[in-house]
């Protein structure tokens, strides 16, 4: 039996659906992220793991123990919010033992695992601060000290970097898996930045309007999405239009001009003579010489992002959007034309919108 485990789980509000029967089965010790975009049903997934919602129906467990209406009091799981929610009046050490004080820990004991929780998070020299006088990266600390501190079965983040720059965000994720793999709580975090689920997370979630889309790990997500939407939120993709003219394992479609053998996850999704959705991760397209490619694109519009170019391309198959590193060579102007060029295992085909998976 999995450490953690949502079954059939489901929250309305009147007669609408924030969550719909969400399967979900977290083993200890891993790291899992729901992701999603506003509204999706991540946030109340989280808070009715805590306790904070009530279930409409459908069970939750952990370790065995059913603690689907439980009190959130009793259920000893580490919570981090978006908000960091420090006591303003109380020290860095304060707010770490609150939690130990509340669950009437002995003094001396209080007062090693405050120091270990500190020690963890490189913010023993601050002990004596208040959160006004730290920067968003050590608030963001002390909240993981106080919700590490106390042990917990299981640690729930709530966008728990969203409110830190791009830059602080980066290292924060790092040293959150750091922290977590050290530790080894089991971890369940909510989040809307893609790439900040796909370099923490073991496994991720993505949801829909409630619903749980594809449960995968960082690299299945990216690499095989189940759906338009997936491609799309999850990175960013090429997609077009193309005619399935022969079904199978390896499916030939028509994109435009093209002809193409394309390998499927699941051959069941695709039949001769219907549409689907041609894939391709924009890093994925390799630009060459005019004519040495598999069509041709004229630059419509570029980008400079630094240690890439963003490439907007126009051809006969339709619209590509192309990434290339800046490797220190000119770079294509409006209205240049170059080759469009990808290795045949790059590529994925994805049932059209409104088909049946």
């Amino acid at each position: 039996m999995s450490f953690l485990t949502l079954r059939d789980v489901s929250k309305f509000y009147g007669g609408t659906a924030a969550v719909s029967n969400m399967n979900l089965a977290v083993e200890q010790g891993e790291f899992v992220s729901l992701l999603g975009p506003s509204g999706c049903g991540k946030t109340t997934t989280l808070q009715m793991v805590a306790g904070f919602e009530p279930v409409t129906s459908g069970s939750i467990t952990l370790a065995g123990r059913d603690i689907t209406h439980a009190k959130a009091n009793t259920r000893g799981l580490g919570i981090v919010f978006q908000s960091y929610a420090l006591f303003p009046h109380m020290t860095v050490a304060d707010n770490v033992r609150f939690g130990l004080e509340m669950r009437k820990v002995v003094k001396a004991e209080r007062a090693e695992r405050v120091r270990q929780a500190l020690d963890l998070v490189h913010l023993q020299p601050l002990a004596q601060r208040y959160p006004r006088e730290l920067s968003g990266g050590q608030r963001q600390r002390v909240a993981l000290a106080r919700a590490l501190v106390i042990e917990p079965p299981v640690l729930l983040l709530d966008e728990p970097l969203s409110n830190l720059d791009a830059k602080l965000r980066e290292e924060m994720q790092f040293e959150l898996r750091q922290i977590q793999r050290k530790v080894g709580t089991t971890t369940v975090m909510v989040t809307h930045d893609q790439s900040e689920a796909l370099s923490v997370s073991d496994r991720v979630v993505v949801m829909q309007a409630g619903v749980v889309t594809q449960v995968d790990a960082p690299q299945r997500i990216y690499e095989h999405p189940g759906s338009r939407f997936i491609s799309t939120f999850v990175g960013k993709a090429n997609l077009l239009d193309a005619q399935v003219q022969q079904a199978g394992a390896s499916t030939r479609v028509a994109l435009g001009p093209l002809r193409l053998d394309v390998a499927v996850d699941d051959a069941a999704r695709f039949r001769t003579g219907g549409t689907a959705l041609f894939s391709l991760r924009p890093e994925k397209l390799r630009l060459c010489a005019r004519g040495t490619g598999r069509l041709d694109g004229e630059v419509q519009e570029r980008f400079f992002l630094g240690s890439q170019w963003l490439y907007r391309l126009a051809s006969d198959a339709g619209e590509w959007t192309a990434l290339a590193p800046n490797d220190g060579r000119d770079a294509l102007a409006v209205g240049d034309v170059a080759g469009l060029d990808w290795s045949d295992h790059c590529a994925r085909l994805l049932a059209a919108d409104g088909a049946t998976p």
